[in-house]
């Protein structure tokens, strides 16, 4: 049941990080055609959201990889 839940885990931190990336992104290159002087700082803000947006599907992969190999679950 570890491997089951364990690669869900993965799958589904995998899956959300894409989809996060690609709202943000997609709304990083639809503020750029709408103000181009603009890019600097949308570049910097959208960096910072990008790191956030990955820092809990890491963590949800750090955590499946220990479920399947059985390092933590009962």
């Amino acid at each position: 049941m570890n491997i089951l839940s364990g690669a869900i885990m993965i799958a589904f931190a995998a899956l959300g990080a894409a989809i996060g990336n690609s709202n943000l992104f997609g709304k990083y290159i639809e503020g750029i055609t709408r103000q181009p002087e603009a890019r600097g700082v949308l570049f910097g803000q959208s960096m910072i959201l990008f790191g956030l947006v990955e820092a809990l599907p890491i963590i949800g992969i750090a955590l499946g990889i220990l479920l399947l190999f059985g390092v933590i679950g009962g």
